[in-house]
């Protein structure tokens, strides 16, 4: 292997840059020559592709984002799409791919590998920590201080005016960011796809919390839950009783930037080498991960499937220690 590439797509999380970096610098270290794809598929397909090298990734290790960009491709989810991105790679003479994204990165990877028997390897880059083959994708970590630490501020104010404060968080269909940052700010209650609690339920909730003497409380919202967003649920709770100084945060975006922790950094390091080494030995059509700190090939069929079952520690966690 002389030649490959590396995108990023979908949405960015904190370490994609650190990532990319890791493939950068193992290609170069293993004498491969090593290019970067702009804007996701639809760079591919647009033939946006520059040389990299050591010095092009030098002092993005801390920065959030990805210096690549990233874009949504809806031409790449269609087959004719795709001829035109692997005619690109074989125009370049690019003999395999890393993709650094999440779920919807990995379902084009999987069909452009099956259908051109081409090799690529994924690293797992989203806030959302709902792929299977890995305990931790790159970025989560970081969401979660960020979500934690706007949570802490919006305490201190729902504790001054004895307010009822639901906060919005991210998460796409799943709730690893809501319940986590749900335990580690000691919400009344998460709502998400796994807690299954209805605005009746949240009532009898806060009404338990109000007889055990509490002044505020904050409810934590997962964006995938099927009640509804924050909006939808305080609606819906108001509705039923209207007794609650009710006030609402949609966190959005701030969740997937800044500079990533320690944790991302490092577990972007170590992803970024292994999807090299990976290539190396012959792996494609999976994405690499750690489980346990160890590394794991889990086929891109496998690995976008949703790990929430494994999220029933976390739900029994935040129902007892919220009362």
């Amino acid at each position: 292997m002389n030649k490959i590439a590396v995108l990023t797509s979908g949405g960015d999380s904190p370490g994609m840059n650190a990532a990319i970096r890791a493939v950068v610098r193992t290609a170069v270290y293993n004498d491969i020559d090593v290019h970067g794809i702009y804007r996701g598929y639809q760079g591919l397909i647009e033939g946006d592709i520059k040389k990299l090298d050591e010095r092009s990734v030098a002092k993005i290790l801390g920065r959030g984002g990805t210096i690549l960009k990233s874009a949504r491709c809806d031409e790449f989810r269609s087959k004719e799409g795709r001829d035109k991105a692997h005619a690109v790679l074989e125009e370049n003479g690019i003999e395999a791919l890393v993709v650094i994204g999440g779920n919807g990165t990995f379902a084009g990877a999987m069909k452009l590998g099956e259908e051109f028997n081409y090799p690529v390897i994924g690293v797992p880059g989203t806030i959302d920590n709902d792929l299977a083959g890995t305990d931790y994708t790159i970025g989560y970590d970081t969401a979660l201080n960020t979500v934690v630490e706007a949570v802490d501020k919006i305490r201190d104010t729902a504790d001054s005016h004895n307010r009822l404060f639901f906060v919005e968080v991210m998460g796409r269909d799943s709730g690893f960011i809501a319940l986590n940052t749900g335990i580690a700010t000691g919400a009344v209650a998460v709502m998400s796809p796994e807690t299954k609690l209805s605005a009746e339920d949240l009532i009898s909730v806060l009404e338990t919390g109000h007889q055990r003497k509490k002044s505020s409380s904050i409810v934590i919202v997962a964006e995938g839950n099927e009640n509804g967003g924050a909006y939808e649920i305080a609606s819906r709770v108001k509705e039923i009783n209207d007794k609650y100084d009710i006030r609402i945060t949609v966190l959005g975006h701030i969740q997937r930037g800044g500079s990533p922790s320690c944790m991302d950094r490092v577990l972007a390091a170590k992803l970024g080498v292994a999807a090299i080494e990976s290539l190396q030995s012959g792996e494609r059509g999976c994405m690499v991960g750690l489980i346990n700190d160890k590394l794991v090939h889990t086929p891109f069929e496998k690995a976008v499937s949703n790990k929430t079952n494994s999220l029933k520690d976390e739900v029994k966690i935040a129902r007892i220690l919220s009362i």
